[in-house]
């Protein structure tokens, strides 16, 4: 196995928002005029912090000065093998895996290569452990070409890893948000290959097992 490093990563919270999309095994998201700052669902899932009282005299505010906005940190361990291939992130609510394309398809293409099958094979035995009702795969392409060639490309590619997954997955009842959005929600830097090979990826999103 290669190398992994660990890092820990916060993220503030934004305005949930719900984009439109389709779902498999449910009825269908109606869409909204507004872009959420993030995929849907993968929002911070910590719990809101309970109220605080702006004229308290133990804050101690200055004469004039008001409380800033709160917001709630959700806190995320990231491990990342070394070659960035395959990235784990978790929080306390849910685990999402991110495949880059690469490991995947061959350039351009939705049809697996020959290693592709094990890696999700793998993703779906977990999902089995953690007990999930519900899994969330999304693509995403970099910004190079036609946003609409982009669309396409990664629901095509979302829909390959749905399928391998759905050979895995033995719960009959679960329910799959399967999503393209193209060069939407960059992780890295479009204007280097080493940023747009971090951006074409596949994440599969799954509720934390009890264990």
């Amino acid at each position: 196995m290669t190398t992994r490093h660990r890092a820990a990563a916060a993220t503030a919270v934004s305005a949930l928002v719900v984009a439109g999309g389709h779902f498999i095994g449910a009825a269908a998201a109606h869409a909204d005029d507004v872009k959420p700052s993030v995929p849907p669902g993968t929002e911070p899932s910590a719990s809101a912090p309970v109220a605080i009282d702006s004229n308290a005299p133990g804050l101690k505010i200055p004469q004039g000065g008001t409380l800033a906005p709160v917001k709630v940190l959700d806190i995320a361990e990231v491990v990342e093998d070394l070659g960035g291939e395959q990235r784990r992130q978790e929080t306390n609510e849910t685990v999402m895996m991110a495949l880059q394309s690469e490991v995947l398809f061959p350039e351009d293409s939705a049809v697996f290569n020959a290693q592709a099958a094990a890696r999700i094979q793998a993703i779906g035995n977990e999902i089995n452990q953690s007990k999930a009702t519900r899994i969330r795969v999304f693509g995403f392409t970099d910004d190079q070409g036609s946003y609409e060639h982009g669309k396409e490309l990664s629901k095509q590619r979302a829909d390959a890893v749905h399928n391998e997954l759905a050979k895995t997955v033995t719960n009959a009842s679960v329910v799959f948000d399967v999503r393209g959005y193209s060069e939407d929600y960059p992780i890295a830097d479009n204007g280097t290959e080493e940023g747009r090979k971090k951006n074409r990826r596949v994440e599969i999103t799954f509720p934390r097992g009890a264990g």
